[in-house]
């Protein structure tokens, strides 16, 4: 199955109510790791790679390891451009052939964010592509990631609603109290908000600050309509505990073979995919 536009994955998603995994990859081994478990899962999924992975990998290269990882693929799966302000930077992606973007404009006025998304939106669907909105910044626990509040503060779901429809965009990702990184308490969530812009709008919600969420509140907001569940710290912390723990190992026996960290490393990324895809009600959706 080829590699297919990011409607055709959090379309039937929304319908169905099942979340996709929209994973932030980190190089060639997590790429490699999380495509396997979506397809061990025979899930679709959403791979994302943050402006900071673009920009250390270079686009280029990156985007031919998708190539290749992909080629003959049994699963969808499409490439998304995560939380990023930089206009050249989405530009140098969509030229070079991702699937979406999230133009992440939060820290701008309402109307600039607004009119700048439009022009977005315009340069997307000059390349087939699709763009995820936010107004306002998802809150963050860890240090890492944008600024909780816009310059324009929480907004009335009614305007929210104005701007989806004024910027013609195809995911929106609202805060309803989630956050970056792991929290450092039980978040409380309004999934009322949820509820009231996909009924209002008709379009996915992309729900941000996934990791460290329960089975739970997973359950409810896709329910809701939360399609897209972006899961980035989770990884990160896959990849370096279980390097770690390995490593540890290595040096305990006193044997130092890459290869078999990188195995290692990969069934566990592995797992952690398919692990997703089963709490998020993805797996077996593309069977």
């Amino acid at each position: 199955m080829p590699v297919v536009p990011l409607t055709e994955i959090v379309g039937p998603a929304a319908q169905q109510r099942y979340g996709v995994p929209a994973v932030n990859v980190l190089n060639d081994l997590t790429l490699e790791g999380v495509l396997a478990g979506a397809v061990e899962a025979r899930s679709p999924l959403i791979v994302q790679t943050s402006v900071k992975t673009v920009k250390s990998i270079g686009s280029e290269v990156l985007f031919s390891m998708w190539t290749a990882m992909t080629r003959g693929i049994e699963v969808p799966v499409t490439l998304h451009l995560d939380h990023c302000p930089d206009r050249a930077v989405i530009s140098e992606c969509l030229q070079r052939g991702w699937n979406s973007v999230l133009f992440d404009a939060h820290e701008l006025t309402l109307e600039e964010n607004q009119r700048q998304t439009v022009e977005v939106v315009a340069e997307a669907r000059g390349f087939g592509a699709h763009v995820e909105g936010e107004i306002e910044g998802i809150g963050v626990e860890d240090g890492v990631g944008s600024e909780a509040v816009g310059p324009d503060g929480r907004l009335a779901v009614e305007r929210q609603v104005e701007f989806v429809r004024a910027t013609g965009i195809d995911v929106f990702a609202p805060a309803i109290g989630n956050a970056h990184g792991q929290y450092a308490s039980a978040p409380v969530l309004e999934g009322g908000k949820v509820t009231a812009i996909v009924e209002a709008t008709g379009i996915p919600v992309a729900l941000h600050g996934g990791t460290g969420l329960s089975t739970e509140q997973f359950g409810d907001l896709i329910a809701r309509g939360c399609a897209k569940v972006n899961i980035s710290t989770g990884l990160k912390e896959t990849f370096m505990r279980s390097s770690l723990a390995f490593l540890k190992g290595a040096e305990e026996r006193g044997t130092w073979d890459p290869p078999s960290l990188f195995t290692a490393v990969r069934a566990d990324v592995v797992g952690f995919t398919r692990g997703l895809c089963e709490t998020f009600g993805s797996a077996g959706k593309a069977a």
